[in-house]
């Protein structure tokens, strides 16, 4: 593996986490949006992560010849899941019995995503930096 495409992998990683978290962030912000343009409460995003290697064609070929790319955004789903019922008949979104249709987002899952994404952002970018100190430290053996 080349020291560019080891740039390269991270770089991927940083890109797909950063992704990650504006969609988490999307997601927490619309928490009581009750209606969109299509009339329905906010439905909750999913981002999913590929790696865009074939790790099964790495392990049946010789891993000396194998080429790591990263990762990529497959697609961005939204959460199938109900909608929370609320009784409040004096919302403008309520219907016939009283109930509003609030988002399926839950704030403690959305949290939890976000340190997981963090946390993933940040062991990319300490790899990114190792890798640049070791170039650094390769420059100066070259003296």
């Amino acid at each position: 593996m080349s020291f560019l495409q080891s740039l390269n992998i991270s770089g991927s990683g940083l890109t797909a986490q950063r992704l990650r978290m504006d969609i988490i962030s999307e997601n927490i912000a619309n928490i009581d949006t009750t209606r969109t343009e299509n009339g329905d409460p906010y439905r909750r995003k999913m981002v999913v992560l590929s790696s865009t290697s074939d790790f099964r064609n790495m392990m049946i070929r010789n891993i000396s010849d194998y080429e790591a790319d990263g990762v990529e955004v497959t697609e961005i789903l939204e959460d199938p899941s109900e909608f929370k019922l609320s009784y409040d008949p004096e919302h403008p979104d309520a219907d016939e019995n009283g109930y509003v249709r609030l988002p399926n987002v839950d704030s403690l899952k959305e949290t939890i995503d976000m340190m997981e994404s963090y946390r993933a952002y940040q062991a990319n970018l300490a790899a990114l930096n190792t890798m640049k100190q070791m170039a650094v430290k390769a420059l100066e053996i070259g003296r």
